[in-house]
């Protein structure tokens, strides 16, 4: 690993530990020329993801975007970063198990409305109503008839 002080490429491990839940390592390194102390993280390579939008056009994959997004839906609710973290963590999980190179913005779009709904009703439609694209009142009514369906199911 090359030194960030002097560019030598004689650095040593002092230390060695998880980071990011497991996801990283994190190494305390000391330059064997100047004495130098830096850190540097490992993480595994994973492959290149790239997102189809609707018009077909193709991007990479990006966690911002939909923590962007699921913020937004969740403005002024009862909702902690925590678990705007992990909502994208689970939906970027449920991506990359599928194995594929490409994927459909409405496919990454539906995962986040899954969980969203498991967090916070108001967030969901207001994630939904965005996402969704609701033409007209009907439509955005049935969605709302369908979540509360839904929770009716599961509180009986």
């Amino acid at each position: 690993m090359e030194c960030p002080n002097c560019h030598q490429n004689a650095s040593r491990v002092i230390d060695s530990r998880p980071s990011d839940e497991n996801r990283a390592i994190r190494r305390r390194r000391e330059c064997e020329n100047c004495g130098f102390r830096f850190t540097t993280f490992e993480r595994v390579e994973t492959a290149p993801l790239l997102v189809i939008k609707n018009d077909g056009t193709r991007e990479p994959f990006n966690r911002k975007k939909i923590l962007h997004g699921v913020m937004a839906a969740g403005q002024k609710r009862p909702i902690t970063s925590e678990q705007f973290e992990h909502l994208v963590d689970d939906v970027e999980n449920k991506v990359r198990k599928l194995g594929v190179s490409e994927i459909t913005s409405k496919k990454i779009g539906d995962f986040v409305m899954e969980d969203l709904a498991n967090i916070d009703d108001v967030a969901y439609i207001r994630f939904a109503s965005i996402y969704r694209e609701f033409k007209d009142m009907s439509s955005f009514m049935k969605t709302m008839e369908d979540m509360m369906a839904k929770r009716g199911k599961e509180n009986n």
